[in-house]
């Protein structure tokens, strides 16, 4: 008897790994957040919940905030927010991102947005069919589609899109669209 319950509560625990497997594989996995180049919005060291399903299904949309494969070296993963999807002109003048002509005032970042290595333009630049342009809320520290390190982001490396901030416990919330992407067209 005491064989059968070993072999149950082995069978258990093999099942129970495939399955865990399968669903950070497929369905969700948790991501930390290293270094400061999302704060003010995430910070070093906070832990979230990254869901990989709905982008199978549909497209990822303004403002979400994604965690992707670096184009550099794929092993990494950055998190940063979409500003950009197929077909948008982005531009960066004046301190300010505009998106299709329309100038966000994007009160969730950390200071003004410049082009790359301080200068005060970027683009303007089409974001080609299938990739999208991300940028870090902390502007001033960020590697991000301004550097051609990052560039434009294939879909295919989109790993999935933060959902909700589960640790520090004290800082546990769901992560949503910035209501100043609903201007623009």
């Amino acid at each position: 008897m005491a064989k059968s319950q070993f072999r149950e509560y082995v069978e258990s625990f093999l099942v129970s790994i495939i399955a865990a497997a399968l669903i950070i594989a497929f369905v969700a996995q948790s991501f930390l957040v290293e270094g400061s180049s999302m704060e003010p919005s995430f910070h070093d060291g906070q832990r979230m919940l990254v869901e990989k399903v709905s982008y199978r299904f549909g497209d990822p949309k303004r403002g979400q905030v994604v965690v992707f494969r670096y184009p550099s070296d794929r092993r990494r993963k950055f998190i940063k927010r979409i500003v950009g999807v197929p077909g948008d002109e982005i531009l960066i003048r004046g301190g300010f991102l505009y998106v299709n002509g329309v100038r966000l005032d994007e009160g969730y970042v950390n200071g003004p947005t410049y082009g790359t290595y301080g200068s005060p333009t970027f683009g303007p630049v089409l974001v080609p069919e299938g990739h999208y342009f991300v940028l870090g809320d902390n502007r001033r520290n960020s590697d991000d589609s301004r550097y051609p390190d990052v560039g434009f982001v294939p879909r295919r490396d989109l790993v999935g899109r933060a959902l909700f901030v589960y640790w520090p416990i004290s800082q546990a919330r769901s992560v949503q669209i910035p209501s100043v992407f609903e201007r623009v067209e």
